[in-house]
């Protein structure tokens, strides 16, 4: 998938986007194909998969926001805990340009990706840190990843650290592991949701994959 074809996408998925912002998103694939030939963050076969594989993969959160049921914009303090390059953080960050993001890894030279890749598409609302999450401490919002780990121990982590939801990019059968995480933790019934995003964007690419809602 090329630009033309995402920008197309954008705009049909999300009117309210601004020239501004759709700028913003054009300049992340040339920042990448630099960045990650010096620093390899994204596998390089898969860069021109760009748009469809990372950019569109992290606004399935913002498509899912929009399909609640009390429909809800991303605000306040937002954590991307294992960010990596800055998925899905950064394009989140582009959606969303009111809320604040702190984009958080364990593994320094990939922060110096999504850090100098925030700087060079002017985001004024990231804030990158090269930490591991018991060392934040702050409370966030919200929490938003891209299948880290599994949801067992991914939740542990940010258990004290959010105030609204989790946003969880994950693929496969997660039944088992949603299951065994609510058990650990004593979770209700009904605090778990997950968005099949093919139904929203029902390209082939996306079978299989969710977004995970975890409530407080």
């Amino acid at each position: 998938m090329d630009f033309k074809e995402f920008s197309t996408i954008l705009k049909e998925k999300f009117p309210s986007v601004t020239p501004a912002q759709v700028e913003q998103y054009r300049l992340l694939e040339g920042l990448y194909n630099e960045w990650n030939a010096k620093i390899n963050v994204i596998s390089r076969k898969d860069m021109d998969g760009l748009y469809l594989h990372h950019v569109l993969h992290s606004l399935a959160i913002a498509a899912y926001m929009k399909r609640m049921k009390a429909p809800e914009d991303i605000s306040g303090e937002v954590l991307d805990l294992g960010t990596g390059g800055g998925f899905p953080g950064i394009p989140l960050a582009i959606m969303y340009p009111e809320a604040n993001f702190t984009l958080c890894d364990s593994v320094g030279k990939k922060t110096i990706v999504a850090s100098e890749v925030a700087k060079a598409v002017g985001l004024q609302n990231v804030t990158v840190v090269n930490a591991r999450a018991e060392s934040l401490g702050k409370t966030f919002d919200y929490v938003v990843s891209r299948a880290v780990t599994s949801l067992d121990n991914f939740y542990p982590w940010v258990k004290g650290k959010f105030s609204k939801r989790i946003l969880y990019l994950k693929g496969g059968d997660v039944v088992e592991e949603i299951s065994l995480m609510m058990g650990k933790n004593r979770m209700r019934k009904g605090q778990v949701s997950v968005f099949t995003i093919t139904d929203w964007l029902p390209e082939e690419y996306f079978e299989g994959k969710l977004v995970i809602d975890i409530a407080k």
